[in-house]
């Protein structure tokens, strides 16, 4: 089903309980679908339906959902995104001071996560209103578990940095990372991305490229990250979610493991300690990883 496609109404679940129902005095955040409108929870409609509050990342994206749920907002709408949320913060805490219930949601997944909510969350935790969450789809946790690749531990990037430089420093920092890594992307970025992680974590690391997730043209490309590079040079449609494996010890070289321990002293912390600590990440030696960093020091 795509974005298009209307809830009926006649289908759209009601709340049985007051549980369903947003708190009164605390601020929820609700998830989203990420494409296919069938995964919208029963709470996301109550939230919509019955919250005094609803603080929509784009105002007109919430009103087209609530209209193919089948349902319609009953409560103020206004405008929360990434430009004015910190300014808005203080109106939604007021208002559930007042007693009101606040819905915050965003284009699509869980608030927070690479979208606004973190701000309002902090400015909450602070005055000491209450906080909960309307769980739901997620690309992140969608995409990890497509991607065929080790699922018990793992770490979420969101969006690398956008200048080179900066990029690349990041990447070389996640180099020895031993853990299944989680990435968004622009698809008119995503080929260069490919490319400079192919460079910085080695062209057979292997990835998963995850497309229009649950949407009809759903595409999940698993290869290796040089494969991957190769394969977008034309052009790539849809929202991506790139996932990466982790590094194993054979896969660190004392070169890269001694970076990133001098990316550790930059920090404050000393290089046998940096070296020691990359050591036990990696499964190298920590003489080699501390030999390796004074060479790279000089």
């Amino acid at each position: 089903m795509t974005n298009s496609d209307r809830f009926p109404h006649s289908e759209a679940p009601q709340p049985t309980d007051t549980t369903a129902i947003p708190r009164k005095g605390a601020i929820t955040l609700a998830a989203t679908p990420i494409g296919n409108t069938y995964d919208a929870s029963p709470r996301l409609l109550a939230a919509l339906q019955h919250a005094d509050v609803v603080a929509a990342e784009d105002t007109r994206r919430a009103l087209a959902l609530a209209s193919r749920l089948g349902v319609r907002i009953g409560g103020q709408l206004i405008a929360v995104h990434e430009h004015n949320e910190r300014q808005r913060a203080p109106e939604l805490i007021t208002a559930a001071q007042a007693g009101q219930s606040v819905v915050l949601v965003t284009d699509a997944g869980m608030p927070s996560v690479s979208d606004p909510g973190y701000r309002v969350v902090e400015a909450a935790l602070t005055a000491a209103v209450p906080v909960t969450v309307a769980p739901g789809p997620s690309a992140v946790l969608t995409a990890l578990t497509l991607s065929g690749l080790a699922s018990d531990r793992f770490c979420f990037e969101g969006f690398l940095p956008r200048r080179p430089g900066e990029q690349e420093h990041r990447l070389a920092a996640l180099a020895s990372e031993p853990r299944t890594m989680v990435f968004f992307e622009s698809p008119r970025r995503v080929h260069q991305t490919l490319l400079r992680m192919a460079e910085a974590l080695g062209e057979e690391r292997a990835a998963a490229m995850c497309r229009e997730l649950t949407k009809t043209y759903e595409e999940v490309r698993r290869a290796t990250l040089g494969e991957l590079a190769v394969s977008t040079e034309t052009e790539v449609r849809g929202e991506v979610v790139l996932v990466v494996a982790g590094a194993t010890a054979a896969a660190v070289s004392p070169e890269v493991a001694a970076q990133e321990a001098l990316n550790l002293t930059a920090d404050g912390m000393r290089l046998k300690e940096a070296a020691a600590q990359v050591a036990r990440e990696t499964g190298l030696r920590t003489n080699d990883v501390y030999r390796a960093a004074i060479a790279a020091r000089s």
